[in-house]
């Protein structure tokens, strides 16, 4: 029998933090002794949690609240991603331009992309709000989808989403296309998967880990600013 403690607010939230953060490590060592996709710690982790909070009958709120200081930290992890930046500062400076012309394309890519998906399927108006923020970072995404008029919670669903796909399909393109540069391999992980991406470009190099962490800040950076004007232009 469950203790009572965890139906008091200050108990689910350590009980759920710990069972969140150990899951993760967990699914974290298979994923690098099996490397299934279906391992990926971003794929297992909510599923197990999921599982759980069905047996426990745990309602979804209750996780969210007593995880929400998780949520809290994907701003400061974010702004990590400098360091590796920083240390590569002398390449990205000398590509400066074929970077920035990346990041534009990339982002009206996207943009264009999830809109015209959106429209095709026939979606409401606040799911088509909410999916066009998915190419970006968790951070950036949730703020986009707060100020265009579109859910949070269900933009989060599709960053998941877009990260883990594009993670996958990213890795499996780089190994296919094996004449890919250092700069390629970084832009194409840090634009098409942002941090799910970002975390594999650093597993495959430190200078592509460099690359898609700078790639997946600006064009958090752009989407701020660009998604917005576009939703008025568009509305």
């Amino acid at each position: 029998m469950l203790s009572p403690i965890l139906f008091k607010p200050v108990g689910q939230a350590i009980f759920w933090s710990f069972i969140t953060i150990g899951l993760y490590f967990i699914t974290k060592k298979l994923y690098r002794r099996w490397v299934f996709w279906w391992l990926m710690p971003l794929i297992l982790t909510p599923v197990i949690v999921g599982g759980l909070i069905l047996l426990l009958h745990v309602s979804y709120q209750d996780y969210v609240q007593g995880t929400k200081w998780l949520v809290q930290l994907i701003g400061p992890v974010t702004v990590s991603f400098a360091i590796p930046i920083y240390e590569k500062r002398a390449l990205i400076r000398q590509h400066w331009r074929v970077l920035l012309i990346g990041v534009i394309a990339g982002s009206f890519t996207a943009i264009l992309s999830s809109w015209s998906l959106a429209i095709l399927v026939g979606l409401d108006e606040k799911i088509q709000l909410s999916l066009l923020p998915r190419s970006i970072s968790t951070p950036f995404a949730l703020e986009v989808s707060h100020s265009i008029g579109g859910l949070p919670e269900l933009t989060a669903i599709f960053v998941i989403i877009t990260g883990i796909l594009g993670a996958i399909m990213g890795e499996s393109i780089i190994k296919r296309l094996s004449f890919l540069s250092t700069l390629a391999r970084g832009a194409l992980l840090g634009a098409g998967a942002h941090a799910a991406g970002t975390a594999q470009a650093h597993k495959i190099g430190h200078a592509e880990g460099a690359i898609a962490s700078l790639i997946m800040i600006l064009a958090g950076l752009l989407n701020v600013l660009l998604l917005p004007l576009v939703i008025h232009l568009l509305k």
